[in-house]
């Protein structure tokens, strides 16, 4: 068996009918599955309960997990930021590489990984919660070989890629020894439509020729940065818009790629995961790195961005939770007006909706993350969907409600709030912009009630009163 294979058929081994958690519905007296699509379909319901139990191995890593994080990633985020705003996107930041052995040492390695020779063996719906407290700080994620693109580079080469381009680029990816990059969106087109794409990979012979400009190219400015996933245009007068594009691994050191600059998120270089804007000119590979073949670029993107979301609305919640106990502390010790602000109503309302939207949504992710691993991504394409729309939205609120209680602190970093901020509102952006996903969410809706006609009125009702 290939490691394509073995990789992709890890979870099934792993639990081969992975007992489903339900969610209980109410319609009257009469019980409904929410994850029968028929039922779902055919009935009105209105959600009663929800319980998703942790699995022990789960709930295990998790304790160790925030075991490692009080002891050594919270106290060394100031560090961190210093670090990243000093030394700059292009330099290696030290917290972090003398972080990761330790996490290594730690059991807490690769955790995001589905396959359990290399990664923990967690389903979506297992590593939620562990993702969710590595959203708490920015430091996390890369001392645990579980940030982005890495993650959806590894996940990619994992499936799609050839044992060859595995053993080369994606076995020292899951050592952390080398990071990654993803180059999609460019400055010259609206990516969100990614038909628009108009960078080329054509072939001469034994080789693929690459050009184009990209930017927001997650890690290009890391120094260990030596691979990029780059996705253009291979048949562009294919009259199916969707098989022109393909995905291509360009060693970062090829003749003709040039890392122009680094592109700052509301004014942070590097954090979260240094933006950069990259030219490809001429560029030469081999035939050989072509991912899963010509014009199956759409079908790979799907295929990576799903986990990719999700991974991102999980530890969105983390970040909120942190930014809603912030808010919590903040207030019980500060006064205005002779009482203390945790008083005023404005503040204990803006505290109950944020604990009411972080459970929402929380709820929501769980459900996508148990649809992923039951039904598979294109049968959860609507809940990706409103979780991407929903965890962004979610956690720019209650970032934005914190730094109103915080004031003038709020906006400077010293709590870290301002790279909050930053981050949730990129998030509105990056795997697809909020009306993107939106549009789909509302078509996916329609097509459900397209068959059932216009809406009738049940009767022509005339109160008594009125005949006289």
């Amino acid at each position: 068996m290939c490691r394509r294979e073995e990789l992709l058929g890890a979870r099934t081994r792993r639990n081969p009918t992975p007992a489903p958690t339900r969610v209980g519905l109410t319609l009257a007296a009469e019980p409904i599955d929410l994850f029968d699509n028929d039922a779902r379909l055919a009935l009105p319901y209105r959600l009663t309960a929800m319980n998703f139990d942790e699995e022990p191995r789960t709930h295990e890593l998790r304790q160790r997990l925030e075991v490692f994080m009080d002891e050594h990633i919270y106290p060394n985020e100031d560090r961190f930021f210093s670090e990243s705003m000093e030394l700059g996107p292009w330099a290696v930041w030290p917290v972090v590489e003398e972080l990761k052995p330790l996490a290594r040492e730690a059991g807490l390695w690769n955790l995001f990984l589905p396959d359990s020779d290399d990664g923990a063996g967690l389903t979506n719906l297992e590593y939620a919660p562990l993702c969710e407290v590595m959203g708490r700080s920015h430091l996390a994620p890369e001392v645990f070989n579980c940030a982005a693109p890495d993650t959806g580079n590894m996940e990619t080469i994992a499936r799609y890629g050839t044992p060859e381009q595995q053993a080369r680029w994606l076995a020292p990816l899951l050592a952390g020894e080398i990071r990654s990059a993803f180059a999609m969106t460019e400055p010259a087109v609206a990516s969100s439509d990614a038909t628009n794409i108009e960078s080329s990979i054509i072939r001469d012979g034994d080789e693929y020729v690459i050009n184009g400009r990209k930017w927001y190219t997650t890690n290009a400015t890391h120094p260990r940065c030596e691979i990029i996933i780059f996705m253009g245009k291979s048949d562009p007068t294919n009259p199916d818009r969707h098989r022109q594009q393909s995905m291509i691994l360009v060693p970062k050191d090829t003749p003709g790629v040039e890392v122009i600059r680094p592109l700052p998120v509301f004014n942070f270089y590097g954090m979260p995961d240094r933006a950069s804007e990259v030219q490809f000119t001429d560029v030469r590979v081999p035939a050989s790195n072509m991912l899963l073949g010509e014009g199956r670029g759409f079908e790979i993107a799907q295929g990576r961005l799903g986990p990719g979301r999700i991974h991102h609305c999980m530890r969105l919640i983390g970040l909120a939770e942190r930014a809603l106990e912030m808010m919590c502390r903040r207030v019980q010790h500060r006064v205005a007006f002779g009482r203390p602000i945790a008083e005023q109503t404005v503040t204990l309302e803006r505290i109950a909706e944020a604990r009411i939207a972080i459970e929402q949504t929380r709820l929501l992710t769980l459900k996508t993350a148990h649809l992923m691993d039951t039904v598979g991504n294109k049968q959860a394409r609507r809940e990706i969907a409103m979780i991407k729309v929903a965890a962004p939205n979610m956690a720019c609120q209650i970032v934005d409600w914190a730094i109103q209680a915080f004031g003038g602190a709020g906006t400077n970093n010293d709590y870290g709030l301002a790279a909050m901020y930053a981050t949730a509102r990129l998030l509105r952006l990056a795997d697809g912009p909020d009306e993107v996903h939106r549009n789909q969410i509302g078509r996916l809706e329609l097509r459900r009630h397209a068959d059932k006609g216009p809406v009738e009125p049940r009767t022509t009702y005339q109160a008594h009163w009125a005949e006289g």
